[in-house]
């Protein structure tokens, strides 16, 4: 008996998603089309020229512009910025400084800072999770 292994696909989105790009600015077949897991690592080992160009100047997806700046995609949100960013809209952003980014940023930085706090804390209770008050 031969065992017959099918090929592992996904849509478009989620390709684009493990890609970090932003799928309306990808090429039409790459949108319209299925991708298999082997094309997903083609893409990563050797990417195309558009795929490429995506990466270096955007449009960018909220999660690389919100990593971009240093903030949370919440942060994005309450920033009032909801589309997706080219690299240069991103670089004025960092130069202009608005309000509402530097408070993010401060957010963020609160946000790690609690977070190293609770694993250190973990760490010195063995790493054993908290037990529930019965």
């Amino acid at each position: 008996m031969k065992s017959h292994q099918t090929t592992q696909t996904m849509k478009p989105a989620t390709a684009a998603k493990k890609l970090g790009v932003y799928l309306e600015a990808a090429p039409a077949e790459f949108q319209e089309g299925v991708v298999s897991r082997t094309e997903l690592n083609a893409l990563q080992a050797d990417p195309p020229e558009w795929l490429q160009e995506l990466r270096r100047n955007g449009p960018h997806p909220r999660p690389v512009v919100a990593a971009k700046l240093g903030i949370s995609i919440a942060g994005l949100a309450r920033g009032g910025v909801t589309e997706a960013l080219t690299t240069e809209q991103i670089d004025a952003l960092k130069r202009d400084r608005p309000d509402w980014l530097d408070k993010e940023r401060a957010t963020q930085a609160e946000v790690r800072k609690e977070a190293v706090r609770i694993k250190e804390k973990n760490a010195e209770r063995g790493g054993q999770p908290r037990r529930p008050r019965s």
